[in-house]
C-alpha cells in the first residue's frame, strides 16, 4: 500500500504514523513497513528547521529525534507511540509479521544473533558514521583528527560486517533469510559514498548493499520521505 503523507499534528488518522526524514534511521522503518506491506501515514520532519525539537514532537518523543511511529486508535487516542528505530522495527515485527517473515522467533537458534546484529548497529556502526557526517560535512570547523579516527572506525565496522556475510555464506547477515539486522544496517551502508567510505574491500558487503538496493520495494522505501524535499546531499 501507497504511503499517505499528512501535514496535521494536532490529531492523527486511524492506523499508523511515521514521522520520519530522508536519513539512514528514517529509512530502517520506511523499508520494513514497506516489506510488510502495511497501510501507513508519513508526516515529514523537517530535522533542518529542528521540527522534531517542537512541543508537539517533543510529546511523543522527549528525546527530540526521528523516527516515531505512531499507531493511532479510531477515536484519535495514541495508543502507543514508539521511538528508537530498533524498538520500532521489534514493535513492527511483533505486531504485524506473526509469521516470522523477517525475523526470528525467541525459540529459534538465530533469534539472539540477530539481536546482536540489531544492537551492534546501533551501538557501533550508527553513531561512527553520524559522527564521520558531522566531521565532515557539518562541523564549521575542518578537523582533521576527527575525520581519521571516525573514518577509521566506520572502516572497522565494515569490516566486521564483511566478515559476518562471509561466515554467514547465505547472502544475509543472519540465518538465510532478510531479518530486522538487515534492515536496520543496509540504510547506514547504502549511504556510504556520502560518508565517503570506499567498498573496494569490502566486496561482500557491497553485493550485499546492492542486492538489496535493487530491489523495486527498496527503491519506493528509500523516497520515503523524498530526500529532494529538503536538498540533501547525496555525492
Amino acid at each position: 500500500m501507497p504511503a499517505t503523507y499528512i501535514k496535521e499534528t494536532s490529531k492523527f488518522p486511524e492506523g499508523l504514523t511515521l514521522l520520519s526524514s530522508p536519513t539512514p534511521n528514517g529509512h530502517k522503518i520506511s523499508l520494513f513497513l514497506e516489506f510488510l506491506r502495511l497501510s501507513y501515514h508519513v508526516k515529514r520532519i523537517d530535522v533542518f528547521a529542528n521540527e522534531q525539537k517542537q512541543d508537539w514532537f517533543l510529546k511523543l518523543n522527549p528525546n527530540g529525534k526521528i523516527p516515531v511511529l505512531l499507531n493511532v486508535g479510531k477515536d484519535g487516542e495514541i495508543i502507543d507511540a514508539v521511538f528508537e528505530s530498533a524498538a520500532i522495527l521489534i514493535y513492527l515485527a511483533d505486531k504485524f509479521d506473526k509469521d516470522f517473515k523477517y525475523h526470528y522467533a525467541a525459540s529459534d537458534p538465530h533469534y539472539y544473533e540477530e539481536l546482536v546484529w540489531i544492537f551492534f548497529q546501533m551501538a557501533n556502526l550508527g553513531p561512527n558514521q553520524t559522527n564521520l557526517l558531522y566531521f565532515l560535512r557539518l562541523c564549521p570547523e575542518n578537523i582533521p583528527y576527527c575525520i581519521v579516527r571516525y573514518t577509521d572506525e566506520v572502516n572497522r565496522v565494515y569490516n566486521v560486517l564483511e566478515g559476518q556475510l562471509k561466515k554467514n555464506g547465505t547472502g544475509y547477515l543472519v540465518g538465510n533469510k532478510l531479518t530486522l539486522a538487515d534492515f536496520t544496517t543496509w540504510p547506514w551502508v547504502n549511504r556510504h559514498k556520502f560518508s565517503k567510505i570506499s567498498m573496494e574491500k569490502f566486496p561482500v558487503l557491497e553485493q550485499w548493499r546492492e542486492n538489496i538496493a535493487q530491489l523495486e520495494i527498496t527503491k519506493i522505501a528509500t523516497n520515503i520521505p523524498p530526500s529532494e524535499a529538503w536538498g540533501i546531499i547525496e555525492d
